[in-house]
Protein backbone atom coordinates (compact mmCIF):
# COMPACT_ATOMS: atom_id res chain seq x y z
CA UNK A 1 0.00 0.00 0.00
CA UNK A 2 3.02 2.24 -0.40
CA UNK A 3 3.82 2.24 3.31
CA UNK A 4 7.09 0.41 2.67
CA UNK A 5 8.31 3.81 1.47
CA UNK A 6 7.42 5.70 4.66
CA UNK A 7 11.04 6.20 5.69
CA UNK A 8 11.71 7.74 2.28
CA UNK A 9 8.76 10.15 2.68
CA UNK A 10 9.79 11.13 6.21
CA UNK A 11 13.42 11.72 5.21
CA UNK A 12 12.43 13.77 2.16
CA UNK A 13 9.89 15.93 3.99
CA UNK A 14 12.21 18.80 4.96
CA UNK A 15 13.80 19.10 1.50
CA UNK A 16 10.82 18.20 -0.69
CA UNK A 17 9.82 21.78 -1.48
CA UNK A 18 13.41 22.56 -2.50
CA UNK A 19 13.38 19.54 -4.81
CA UNK A 20 10.15 20.54 -6.56
CA UNK A 21 11.60 24.02 -7.02
CA UNK A 22 14.43 22.47 -9.05
CA UNK A 23 17.23 22.78 -6.50
CA UNK A 24 18.17 19.08 -6.64
CA UNK A 25 19.81 18.36 -10.04
CA UNK A 26 18.93 14.66 -9.89
CA UNK A 27 15.21 15.41 -9.81
CA UNK A 28 15.00 18.53 -11.97
CA UNK A 29 13.55 16.58 -14.92
CA UNK A 30 11.05 14.79 -12.67
CA UNK A 31 9.70 18.10 -11.36
CA UNK A 32 9.94 20.04 -14.63
CA UNK A 33 6.74 22.09 -15.18
CA UNK A 34 5.75 21.41 -11.56
CA UNK A 35 3.50 24.46 -11.19
CA UNK A 36 1.86 23.79 -14.55
CA UNK A 37 1.19 20.19 -13.48
CA UNK A 38 -0.44 21.25 -10.21
CA UNK A 39 -2.51 23.86 -12.03
CA UNK A 40 -3.73 21.28 -14.55
CA UNK A 41 -4.84 18.93 -11.78
CA UNK A 42 -6.66 21.83 -10.12
CA UNK A 43 -8.32 22.96 -13.35
CA UNK A 44 -9.63 19.47 -14.06
CA UNK A 45 -11.08 18.88 -10.57
CA UNK A 46 -14.57 19.75 -9.35
CA UNK A 47 -16.70 19.64 -6.22
CA UNK A 48 -15.54 18.01 -2.98
CA UNK A 49 -12.07 16.54 -3.33
CA UNK A 50 -10.26 13.60 -1.76
CA UNK A 51 -6.50 14.02 -2.12
CA UNK A 52 -4.12 11.11 -1.61
CA UNK A 53 -0.47 11.79 -0.82
CA UNK A 54 -0.90 15.39 0.31
CA UNK A 55 2.84 15.61 1.00
CA UNK A 56 3.75 19.16 1.98
CA UNK A 57 0.42 20.54 0.76
CA UNK A 58 1.37 22.25 -2.50
CA UNK A 59 -1.51 20.91 -4.60
CA UNK A 60 -3.86 21.11 -1.61
CA UNK A 61 -3.28 24.83 -1.28
CA UNK A 62 -4.17 25.39 -4.93
CA UNK A 63 -7.33 23.32 -4.60
CA UNK A 64 -8.46 25.23 -1.50
CA UNK A 65 -7.71 28.56 -3.16
CA UNK A 66 -9.90 27.44 -6.08
CA UNK A 67 -12.80 27.06 -3.66
CA UNK A 68 -12.83 23.30 -3.13
CA UNK A 69 -13.48 21.40 0.09
CA UNK A 70 -10.45 19.10 0.40
CA UNK A 71 -10.08 15.97 2.49
CA UNK A 72 -6.38 15.07 2.63
CA UNK A 73 -4.81 11.65 3.17
CA UNK A 74 -1.08 11.33 3.94
CA UNK A 75 0.77 8.36 5.51
CA UNK A 76 3.93 10.27 6.50
CA UNK A 77 3.83 11.99 9.87
CA UNK A 78 6.64 14.34 8.86
CA UNK A 79 4.81 15.36 5.68
CA UNK A 80 1.52 15.82 7.56
CA UNK A 81 3.22 18.13 10.04
CA UNK A 82 4.49 20.42 7.28
CA UNK A 83 1.14 20.42 5.43
CA UNK A 84 -0.76 21.19 8.64
CA UNK A 85 1.51 24.14 9.36
CA UNK A 86 0.87 25.54 5.87
CA UNK A 87 -2.85 24.84 5.93
CA UNK A 88 -4.12 24.75 9.53
CA UNK A 89 -7.79 24.38 8.51
CA UNK A 90 -7.20 21.40 6.22
CA UNK A 91 -9.10 18.16 6.91
CA UNK A 92 -5.91 16.07 7.04
CA UNK A 93 -5.98 12.39 7.99
CA UNK A 94 -3.47 9.56 8.34
CA UNK A 95 -3.96 6.86 5.72
CA UNK A 96 -2.91 5.56 2.32
CA UNK A 97 -4.42 4.87 -1.10
CA UNK A 98 -6.22 1.73 0.07
CA UNK A 99 -6.69 2.08 3.83
CA UNK A 100 -8.04 5.50 4.83
CA UNK A 101 -10.78 7.14 6.92
CA UNK A 102 -13.86 7.89 4.87
CA UNK A 103 -14.59 11.62 4.30
CA UNK A 104 -17.63 13.11 5.99
CA UNK A 105 -19.03 14.53 2.73
CA UNK A 106 -19.63 12.91 -0.68
CA UNK A 107 -16.56 13.07 -2.94
CA UNK A 108 -16.72 14.28 -6.55
CA UNK A 109 -13.03 14.17 -7.52
CA UNK A 110 -10.10 12.08 -6.31
CA UNK A 111 -6.66 13.58 -6.94
CA UNK A 112 -3.02 12.73 -6.36
CA UNK A 113 0.37 13.91 -7.56
CA UNK A 114 3.70 12.06 -7.56
CA UNK A 115 2.42 9.21 -5.37
CA UNK A 116 0.30 6.51 -7.05
CA UNK A 117 3.43 4.73 -8.34
CA UNK A 118 4.21 3.64 -4.78
CA UNK A 119 1.54 0.94 -5.19
CA UNK A 120 2.14 -2.31 -7.05
CA UNK A 121 0.02 -2.81 -10.16
CA UNK A 122 -2.19 -5.21 -8.19
CA UNK A 123 -2.64 -2.61 -5.43
CA UNK A 124 -3.41 0.07 -8.02
CA UNK A 125 -6.30 -2.06 -9.22
CA UNK A 126 -7.62 -2.56 -5.67
CA UNK A 127 -7.48 1.20 -5.14
CA UNK A 128 -9.23 2.10 -8.40
CA UNK A 129 -12.02 -0.38 -7.67
CA UNK A 130 -12.58 1.34 -4.30
CA UNK A 131 -12.71 4.73 -5.97
CA UNK A 132 -15.17 3.50 -8.61
CA UNK A 133 -17.47 2.38 -5.81
CA UNK A 134 -17.07 5.67 -3.95
CA UNK A 135 -17.51 8.18 -6.76
CA UNK A 136 -20.88 9.28 -8.17
CA UNK A 137 -21.75 8.98 -11.83
CA UNK A 138 -19.52 11.42 -13.73
CA UNK A 139 -17.10 11.49 -10.79
CA UNK A 140 -13.45 12.00 -11.68
CA UNK A 141 -9.98 10.80 -10.85
CA UNK A 142 -7.22 13.27 -11.70
CA UNK A 143 -3.69 12.04 -11.12
CA UNK A 144 -0.32 13.43 -12.14
CA UNK A 145 2.20 10.67 -11.74
CA UNK A 146 5.34 9.08 -13.06
CA UNK A 147 4.65 6.39 -15.65
CA UNK A 148 6.19 5.24 -18.90
CA UNK A 149 4.97 4.60 -22.43
CA UNK A 150 6.50 1.11 -22.20
CA UNK A 151 9.31 -0.83 -20.51
CA UNK A 152 11.85 0.14 -23.19
CA UNK A 153 11.36 3.84 -22.43
CA UNK A 154 11.79 3.15 -18.72
CA UNK A 155 15.05 1.27 -19.28
CA UNK A 156 16.43 4.06 -21.46
CA UNK A 157 15.64 6.66 -18.79
CA UNK A 158 17.38 4.53 -16.14
CA UNK A 159 20.44 4.25 -18.41
CA UNK A 160 20.41 8.02 -18.90
CA UNK A 161 20.21 8.60 -15.14
CA UNK A 162 23.22 6.33 -14.57
CA UNK A 163 25.11 8.08 -17.36
CA UNK A 164 24.72 11.38 -15.49
CA UNK A 165 25.58 9.69 -12.17
CA UNK A 166 22.06 10.34 -10.86
CA UNK A 167 22.22 7.18 -8.80
CA UNK A 168 19.45 8.10 -6.32
CA UNK A 169 17.07 8.68 -9.21
CA UNK A 170 18.18 5.45 -10.86
CA UNK A 171 17.55 3.48 -7.69
CA UNK A 172 14.12 5.08 -7.29
CA UNK A 173 13.20 4.05 -10.83
CA UNK A 174 14.25 0.47 -10.19
CA UNK A 175 12.76 0.17 -6.68
CA UNK A 176 9.35 1.84 -7.01
CA UNK A 177 6.36 0.51 -8.97
CA UNK A 178 6.16 2.80 -11.99
CA UNK A 179 3.45 1.53 -14.35
CA UNK A 180 3.35 1.49 -18.11
CA UNK A 181 0.62 3.42 -19.87
CA UNK A 182 -1.05 0.22 -21.10
CA UNK A 183 -1.29 -1.31 -17.62
CA UNK A 184 -2.80 1.81 -16.07
CA UNK A 185 -5.19 2.34 -18.97
CA UNK A 186 -6.50 -1.21 -18.67
CA UNK A 187 -7.10 -0.84 -14.93
CA UNK A 188 -9.25 2.24 -15.47
CA UNK A 189 -11.16 0.70 -18.38
CA UNK A 190 -11.83 -2.47 -16.38
CA UNK A 191 -13.52 -0.39 -13.68
CA UNK A 192 -15.84 1.65 -15.90
CA UNK A 193 -13.73 4.76 -16.42
CA UNK A 194 -12.94 6.57 -19.61
CA UNK A 195 -9.34 7.74 -19.37
CA UNK A 196 -6.98 10.13 -21.13
CA UNK A 197 -3.25 10.68 -20.76
CA UNK A 198 -1.13 13.76 -21.43
CA UNK A 199 2.62 13.76 -20.95
CA UNK A 200 3.78 16.76 -18.90
CA UNK A 201 7.54 16.07 -18.80
CA UNK A 202 9.86 13.12 -19.40
CA UNK A 203 8.51 11.36 -16.32
CA UNK A 204 5.08 12.67 -15.38
CA UNK A 205 1.74 12.24 -17.11
CA UNK A 206 -1.59 13.91 -16.39
CA UNK A 207 -4.19 11.14 -16.06
CA UNK A 208 -7.86 12.11 -16.21
CA UNK A 209 -10.41 9.35 -15.64
CA UNK A 210 -14.16 9.99 -15.86
CA UNK A 211 -16.57 7.49 -14.35
CA UNK A 212 -19.03 6.34 -16.98
CA UNK A 213 -22.76 6.54 -16.40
Amino acid sequence: MGREFLDLFDNWATTYDDSVAGQDPQYQAVFANYEVILNKVTENSYGNILEFGVGTGNLTEKLINAGHQVFGIEPSQAMRKIAAEKLPNLHLMEGDFISFPKPTLPIDTIVSTYAFHHLTDEEKEVAIKQYADMLPQAGKIVFADTMFEDEDVKEKIIEEANKHQFYNLSEDLKREYYPTKEVLQNIFLDHNFGVSFKQMNDFVWLIIANKKE
